[in-house]
């Protein structure tokens, strides 16, 4: 089941989207958040500045829809960044590694066109909260507990091939 979430912590969505939506299943809680720009929640209006302080405003943004779901950035395993100049990288990821500790999510980072509202950063998220007793981040077991034999997967793919 899916339910969309929303607060009036982010910026409203400025389009027919969700904030973000939420799937609970057996997995756990699997949150997926539509990019966040610079928008201030309170006016709409994009926040000025550089990369650095766009991307913390972003990262606020996220914040809250992540909260608002009962989540919060621990939960984060996957981010995908958009910026409208590669030369802004290193300005963004330095504001956006002070929200993580731990195990960092996994990232892509790519150079769009243009963004919304002439914004320089846009961030997604996807956001996992396991159930109780296991951690989201470590898979879960499968049934046989015997290590692969070692090339095992490199004969299958050749054998598949031919």
């Amino acid at each position: 089941m899916a339910n969309a979430i929303s607060t009036p912590d982010a910026p409203r969505a400025i389009g027919p989207y969700s904030q973000a939506v939420l799937a609970e299943g057996p997995a756990g809680r699997t949150l997926f958040c539509s990019g966040q720009i610079a928008l201030d929640p309170a006016t709409g209006e994009l926040v000025g500045g550089d990369a650095a302080a766009q991307t913390d405003r972003v990262m606020r943004n996220v914040e809250a829809v992540l909260a608002a779901a009962g989540m919060g950035f621990g939960d984060v395993v996957k981010t995908t960044v958009f910026l409208a100049d590669m030369a802004d990288f290193a300005a963004m990821n330095e504001v956006y590694g002070r929200r993580f500790s731990g195990t960092f999510p996994a990232r892509s980072t790519v150079q769009a066109a243009a963004l919304p509202r002439g914004a320089r950063v846009e961030i997604e998220v996807l956001a996992v909260r396991a159930p109780p007793g296991r951690d989201a981040r470590r898979p879960a077991r499968s049934g046989s507990r015997r290590p692969a034999r070692r090339g095992a997967g490199r004969a299958a793919v050749r054998s598949r091939r031919r």
